[in-house]
């Protein structure tokens, strides 16, 4: 029997809230939290933006009440909100992202430890059948995600179907119809995911399925369904299905947790001020939301969405079986983004700004690595661009090695202690004359510059495999594309690329990654680098190098740490990389710092160190 609907919170409540009235407004957020957490983490499937869209959410909310006019329609209007920062999120990512459903890119969740369809898993004990719904729900088209996640709500009491069809800006009467349409897609879904698990599985699927990459999607979907349906081995497998509102009735949200303070929120936002702009918008792909210097939600692990708000189902490769992990919960990384280390950079010189993500470890095909011997007084670097007495300052850093986003070091003289190691920038950067000039500069070449980011190389998966084979002339140990993000993603783009070349046969024979944390205590922000770490060494198995890290924070606005911060995490940090045997090299960023400015940078001229850079200069 389907659970009667809730009235949502008092309209006296709303009213006094609107007027100002802390404490009201207190009391709303608290209400409100959990249905917000619901609705965004089944439309994004739990990703771990869930948490940043989520808050949000509740600014615009806050930022929005002054202007409601009338207090009883308050739950259409936050469940409105809520699907537009989910729109929202994803259109802003589609122009820094390499373009893919996020269906296949689900996996990518802050914290292992309390992944979605892990929590509700372990708290509600769901049936074999409540399973496969919760697997079935990553081979929907997006649009019908956002849907679903709405649906699923209604089916559980917590939304009316008005709640429902206003959010999306339908009638009823094609509400009701987008509905119908998305639980068909369900329900073929479900019979995927039996087919995929069956012990014995059709010889048939197996061959259908023999350049499937194991991420679910809806080209997939239907790929399979076309087989299934005039299979004579998989027909039948929809026998015994229960409908989908059976399973889901009386399954009761996850309430989230003690420790999230809304009284954050609450100082962050001057209630009484009118604002009929929101809060203004995020970078991105940022991964922890900062109010007034204090952080309001650490990753997915801080949150306990509810039942269904973002169950998350194992990737299904081979004949295994999907089963779910819940592992001890780890700190989670905080996504930032690069800084352009001059006001005059260009591209292929230098970075710019650069998304970064969190571990999600899982485990994936990996292509056996060429020897890499580096000793371990060999591993501390700095990414180095040019700046009065840059050359002296490099030479007093204490660096075994640099590079410059470049085959060449124009104006910068290597110390006779260190060495210099040239990187093929970007597409145009494949040229005789830079190839033949990186060959020059000893054992080592490093790949494209974040080609996942528009600001930078901006290079699909196809085109980068394309230009591979030149760089593997080259001769050289081989790094691959350095990611802004997502190394450690299933499905992400250097998930893909790898994939790519392993089907080719190339060679990749270390993995370079980018790192920043905008979470400044030491201990915290070295745990997360280190789980990052871990988790794309578990993926891929392979020597790592990391050539960009720092402390920044992009979440709202550029960021820095205290300039203590910042050098208490270059002794941390270092201490741990030369402690992870699997990490042969790593890079500051960067080398160079302005007086006058915030920075991470190690010297202002050369002679002159940061805090950072003594640090920097005393590890060993």
């Amino acid at each position: 029997m389907r659970k009667k609907p809730r009235s949502g919170p008092d309209a006296g409540v709303v009213t006094a809230a609107c007027a100002g009235d802390r404490q009201a407004l207190d009391h709303l957020l608290t209400q409100c939290l959990p249905l917000v957490y619901n609705i965004v983490g089944r439309a994004l499937n739990g990703h771990a933006d869930v948490d940043d869209v989520v808050q949000e959410t509740l600014l615009r909310m806050v930022r929005g009440l002054p202007k409601l006019r009338d207090p009883s329609a308050f739950r259409s209007w936050l469940v409105a909100i809520t699907i537009r920062q989910v729109r929202d999120r994803e259109q802003a990512r589609a122009t820094d992202r390499d373009r893919r459903a996020h269906l296949e890119d689900a996996e990518a969740i802050t914290d292992p430890a309390l992944d979605f369809a892990g929590l509700t898993i372990l708290r509600l004990g769901l049936t074999e059948q409540r399973r496969e719904v919760v697997e079935a729900t990553r081979w929907l088209d997006p649009d019908d995600q956002e849907l679903l996640s709405l649906w699923w709500l209604e089916e559980t009491g917590e939304l009316e179907r008005a709640d429902l069809a206003g959010a999306l800006g339908l009638s009823d009467r094609h509400a009701s119809v987008r509905v119908q349409r998305m639980k068909k897609q369900m329900e073929v879904s479900r019979v995927v995911v039996r087919a995929l698990v069956a012990a014995p599985r059709c010889a048939e699927l197996d061959e259908t399925a023999s350049t499937w990459d194991g991420a679910p999607s809806a080209l997939w979907r239907k790929r399979f369904a076309r087989h299934i349906r005039g299979c004579g081995v998989c027909q039948g497998l929809d026998e015994g299905l229960l409908p989908m509102d059976r399973l889901l009735s009386g399954l009761p949200l996850v309430a989230a947790p003690a420790h999230f303070d809304v009284s954050r929120l609450l100082d962050a936002v001057p209630t009484t001020a009118p604002s009929g702009h929101g809060g203004g918008h995020r970078r991105p792909g940022s991964r922890s939301a900062r109010i007034g210097g204090k952080q309001l939600v650490g990753g997915s692990a801080a949150v306990a969405v509810a039942v269904v708000a973002a169950l998350v189902a194992p990737r299904l490769t081979g004949g295994s079986s999907p089963t779910t992990a819940v592992a001890s919960p780890s700190p989670t990384p905080v996504v930032s983004v690069t800084p352009s280390p001059t006001p005059s950079a260009t591209p292929g010189k230098s970075p710019s700004p650069s998304p970064k993500a969190k571990p999600s470890p899982s485990p994936s095909k990996h292509i056996p690595a060429a020897p890499v011997h580096i000793s371990s007084g060999a591993k501390k670097g700095v990414g180095v661009w040019t700046f009065g007495g840059v050359s002296q300052a490099l030479a007093a850093s204490g660096a075994s090695w640099y590079y410059t986003w470049n085959t060449q070091h124009s104006g910068i003289t290597t110390p006779s202690s260190g060495s210099f190691v040239p990187m093929i920038w970007g597409a145009k950067s494949v040229t005789d004359a830079s190839l033949a000039q990186a060959r020059s500069y000893g054992p080592y070449l490093l790949g494209f510059n974040e080609p996942d980011m528009a600001q930078q190389s901006n290079m699909t998966v196809e085109q980068a495999l394309q230009l591979w084979p030149r760089l593997m002339a080259a001769g050289k140990i081989l790094g691959s594309p350095a990611v802004a993000y997502g190394g450690d993603t299933a499905g992400g783009w250097l998930d893909r690329f790898m994939s790519g070349a392993q089907a080719k046969g190339y060679r990749v024979d270390f993995i370079t990654l980018h790192w920043y944390g905008g979470d400044f205590r030491t201990p915290q922000a070295v745990q997360q680098l280190k789980s990052y770490l871990a988790a794309v060494y578990a993926r891929y198995h392979k020597p790592i190098w990391l050539t960009e890290y720092a402390l920044i924070d992009f979440s709202q606005g550029t960021r820095f740490p205290s300039a203590q911060q910042q050098a208490d995490f270059v002794t941390a940090s270092t201490k741990a990389l030369d402690g992870l045997s699997y990490v042969q090299r790593y890079a500051w960023f960067g080398l160079g710092a302005d007086p006058a400015k915030p920075s991470s940078g190690l010297f202002t001229n050369g002679t002159t160190t940061t805090a950072a850079g003594r640090a920097f200069q005393s590890a060993d």
